[in-house]
C-alpha cells in the first residue's frame, strides 16, 4: 500500500483498516491531488444481514486480573482478546517493531466480529491534508467534515495517543470521527512525527504548528476560526494542553475548550495509581518508562513543564473537560492536573470512569463507559463552541 503520511504503515494502521473492513469506515490508500492535498476517503463497509450484537452480551472467559478485581466484563473481554495475540511486550522491542504489535484497536475490532456488533454508517466525509510544520518538514492530517450542509462548522483539532512513540491517526480514527459526528464539527486529526526518530519537543512544536494552520485556514475546510477547540488522548492530551499554553503565551487565538482524555501530566512514577496499576493493561509502568526513554534526550527533561504539566503555569487556559480511567497508571496525575487547573482559575469538568482502563475512550461500540465519555466530551464541546 502506498502511503503519504509521515508515520510508517504498521499494525496500528492495519488494525484501523481491518476494523473498517469488519464493520467501520474502510481505510483507503491516500491519493495526492494536483493541489498537493491527500485524500483519506472513507467508504461504508458491508454490514451483517443478521441482527447486531450488544455489549451486554460480552462475557469474559476467565477471572478478572489481580490488579483489577472490579474490571467491567466488556473491558475484560477486550483485554482477554488483546492477550490472546501473545505479543512480545512493547518495552522489549525497538520502536519500529513496537509499532507492529497488536493493539487495543485490533482487539476491539475482533470482539466486534466475535459478537456481531456493527457500527452505523459514517456521517462524515474525510480528506487528507498536508500541513507545513517548519524546518522544511510537513505532516499529514485527516479532516473529518459533517455531511450536513450547515457550514461553517466549529473546528476541533485532535491529537492521538501512543506515548509519542507508537500509533497514528488511523489507530485513533474512531475517536476523531465520533467527535466530528457528535459535535457537528470539522475535526482535524494531526499525524505528528514520532520518537525516537524525532525527539522532544518535536511533537509539541508540530502540534502547535498544526493548530496555527487550522486558525489561519479554517475557512478553507468549512470551519469557523473563532470556534476552535482541542481534544487529545494520553500523549495527545498532553499535546492539547501544551497547545493551549503556547497559544496563551504567544497571544494568538485561544481554543474555546480542551478535552484531555487520561493525559500524560506528570513524571512521578511512584504515584498511587502507578503503584496500584503498575502491571495494568494495555498501559503499564514499564511501557510508560519506555515511552519516556524513547522520547526524551535526557531523563532530566521529564521535569520539563511541557511533559510534567502539573508544573506548568496553567492560568488563563480554556475551560477543560478531563476524562480519566480508574485502572490506569495515569489516573493520579490526571486528577492532580484537574485540581491544578481549578486552582489556577480554569473551569474544569472532571469525570473518573470506574472499571475501565487506559484506551477505553475509543471503544464505544463495546463499552458503555466509552459511549458515556464520548457523550460527555461532545456535550461540553458543544456548549463551548455554540
Amino acid at each position: 500500500m502506498k502511503k503519504y503520511t509521515s508515520i510508517p504503515l504498521n499494525h496500528w494502521t492495519a488494525g484501523a483498516c481491518l476494523m473498517a473492513i469488519l464493520n467501520l469506515a474502510a481505510c483507503t490508500p491516500s491519493k495526492k491531488s494536483a493541489a498537493g492535498e491527500t485524500s483519506d476517503s472513507t467508504q461504508t463497509a458491508m454490514g451483517s444481514d443478521s441482527a447486531s450484537g450488544s455489549p451486554a452480551e460480552l462475557k469474559p472467559k476467565g477471572a478478572g486480573p489481580g490488579w483489577a478485581p472490579d474490571i467491567t466484563p466488556p473491558m475484560q473481554v477486550v483485554l482477554e482478546k488483546l492477550a490472546s495475540y501473545q505479543a512480545k511486550p512493547i518495552p522489549q522491542l525497538p520502536p519500529k517493531e513496537a509499532r507492529m504489535n497488536p493493539t487495543p484497536t485490533m482487539a476491539v475490532m475482533a470482539v466486534m466480529k466475535d459478537y456481531n456488533i456493527t457500527m452505523p454508517e459514517p456521517r462524515v466525509d474525510t480528506a487528507g491534508q498536508t500541513i507545513p510544520v517548519g524546518g522544511g518538514r510537513s505532516i499529514h492530517a485527516r479532516i473529518y467534515t459533517p455531511k450536513s450542509a450547515h457550514a461553517p462548522f466549529p473546528v476541533i483539532v485532535y491529537y492521538h495517543g501512543g506515548g509519542w512513540v507508537i500509533a497514528d491517526i488511523d489507530t485513533y480514527n474512531v475517536s476523531a470521527q465520533s467527535m466530528a459526528e457528535q459535535v457537528g464539527a470539522v475535526v482535524v486529526s494531526v499525524g505528528y512525527d514520532l520518537a525516537p526518530e524525532h525527539k522532544f519537543p518535536t511533537q509539541h512544536n508540530q502540534a502547535f504548528a498544526a493548530y496555527e494552520w487550522v486558525i489561519k485556514n479554517a475557512a478553507s475546510i468549512k470551519g469557523d476560526p473563532q470556534k476552535v477547540a482541542l481534544v487529545g488522548e494520553s500523549a495527545g492530551g498532553n499535546l492539547a494542553a501544551n497547545v493551549s499554553i503556547m497559544a496563551r503565551d504567544k497571544k494568538i487565538t485561544m481554543p474555546k475548550h480542551q478535552v484531555l482524555v487520561y493525559p500524560i501530566a506528570n513524571n512521578d512514577m511512584t504515584s498511587e495509581s502507578y503503584t496500584k496499576y503498575a502491571g495494568a493493561k494495555p498501559l503499564d509502568k514499564p511501557m510508560m518508562a519506555y515511552f519516556v526513554k524513547q522520547t526524551l534526550t535526557s531523563p532530566a527533561l521529564s521535569s520539563d513543564p511541557r511533559i510534567s504539566l502539573v508544573k506548568a503555569k496553567l492560568e488563563g487556559l480554556p475551560s477543560t473537560t478531563l476524562i480519566a480511567a480508574e485502572l490506569d497508571p495515569l489516573q493520579t496525575e490526571g486528577k492532580l492536573l484537574a485540581d491544578k487547573l481549578k486552582a489556577a482559575g480554569v473551569s474544569v469538568t472532571y469525570k473518573l470512569y470506574t472499571g475501565v482502563t487506559h484506551e477505553f475512550f475509543g471503544m464505544a461500540t463495546v463499552l458503555p463507559e466509552a459511549k458515556d465519555a464520548q457523550r460527555l466530551a461532545a456535550d461540553e464541546l458543544k456548549k463551548a463552541l455554540k
